[in-house]
């Protein structure tokens, strides 16, 4: 959780003031509750949250943020009177870059554009450390993007475009929604002209790639390596033992029947382990 305060112009002399009307616009309404009990700010408990200080943005590509702490604050008049001080381990961030952060630090675009005191209930050092790690090497065959950008609740399924496979897709995809999450097969998709640049996207987005065995079928094991390759987290399923690879046989799997019954099973494996992943 961290505090997102918003103003027109620069920060950076530890002295500042924000509207006291502007406090806690765009948090969310439990957010809202705990903060400001009874209708009275509670200062105390919104210093002990790091801060985003952010000068809104105003399309010169100048503006950058800080994060710190807020060392003391109180009501002054309409105003709220601030003192702070910047974590001198975190580099001044870019609005360009924290923009393409928003997502995953809960901000909405407006808000760059706002003088307002926000919290968003977001790790928001998780999200800097992952976010402005140097840009990965990227291959030459598909595109991935620069940076990381996984989406917590996405599964994805890898599997031959068959019907023969659609029973066991519609268990994986029961077992994902029974864990509050969501699958995506490549074929639900069509982003790119290539299906390959489809699939790829969507390993790199998951946060959980299932992989059937089943058949060997060499598109799967591809998909496999890429997937080990980006750090996925990966579920190997399979109907024949044999079809397991030498050089995954090392890696647990999961053995299913293609009936009413086995399927049913494998949605249950697959559940309790979507679980303990989440």
């Amino acid at each position: 959780m961290f505090n997102l305060i918003v103003k027109y112009d620069a920060w950076g002399n530890g002295r500042d003031t924000i509207p006291y009307v502007r406090a806690l616009e765009h948090t969310e309404d439990e957010l809202v509750e705990r903060f400001r009990p009874n209708g009275q700010l509670d200062l105390a408990a919104l210093l002990q949250l790091p801060t985003l200080f952010v000068q809104e943005s105003s399309g010169r590509d100048t503006e950058v943020a800080h994060v710190g702490t807020i060392t003391h604050a109180r009501v002054v008049g309409s105003n709220i009177s601030l003192e702070y001080t910047y974590d001198l381990a975190v580099p001044a961030i870019p609005n360009s870059i924290l923009e393409t952060l928003s997502g995953d630090l809960a901000i909405t675009g407006f808000e760059f554009h706002r003088t307002h005191w926000a919290v968003k209930d977001v790790d928001l050092y998780r999200v800097l450390i992952r976010g402005m790690q140097a840009p990965r090497q990227r291959p030459t065959v598909f595109q991935i993007a620069e940076h990381e950008n996984i989406e917590p609740t996405l599964v994805s399924a890898m599997m031959p475009f068959h019907p023969h496979f659609d029973r066991t897709y519609e268990a994986l995809q029961r077992a994902a929604t029974g864990a509050r999450l969501r699958c995506r097969r490549a074929d639900d998709i069509w982003e790119n002209p290539a299906v390959m640049q489809d699939v790829v996207s969507l390993i790199d987005r998951s946060r959980v790639v299932i992989a059937d065995c089943t058949g060997r079928n060499p598109n799967v094991f591809y998909e496999i390596g890429i997937a080990h390759t980006l750090g996925r987290e990966v579920i190997l399923i399979t109907q024949n033992d044999a079809d397991i690879p030498f050089d995954l046989r090392h890696l647990r799997y999961v053995r299913y029947l293609n009936n009413g019954e086995g399927l049913a099973d494998l949605e249950q494996q697959l559940r309790r382990r979507f679980e303990a992943i989440a």
